[in-house]
């Protein structure tokens, strides 16, 4: 399934600045990964953003989000963003800015060797 180039574009323009970030095809789209660490995405034409689970409760009250079921489980911590909700600069760096806040405390799955 093709994701959003423009949204990736958008991500990819507003991480520029980050010195360790990777782009990786998953989850129907691309996902950009942050020192190690999944941080945000595009699946499809939402973006996927990766957030502290403390914040769930606040984040699902946003316009424009949906919860992230992975089988028949919720994950916490994790919501796809529709384009509605991204209209503006502001409504996109929130998402963005929460994303990499919480990538500093996140751990990596990264195996290490």
């Amino acid at each position: 399934m093709p994701y959003d180039e423009k949204l990736a574009a958008r991500i990819r323009e507003s991480l520029a600045h980050l010195p360790h970030v990777e782009e990786k095809k998953m989850f129907r789209g691309v996902t950009f990964m942050v020192n190690d660490k999944m941080c945000v995405g595009v699946s499809g034409n939402d973006l996927m953003c990766r957030f502290d689970p403390a914040i769930q409760e606040t984040a699902e009250r946003k316009k424009g989000f949906r919860k992230v079921i992975m089988g028949k489980r919720e994950l916490k911590g994790y919501g796809y963003i529709s384009q509605d909700a991204l209209r503006s600069k502001k409504e996109f760096d929130y998402w963005i800015g929460i994303a990499l806040e919480f990538n500093k405390v996140a751990k990596s799955s990264k195996k290490k060797r």
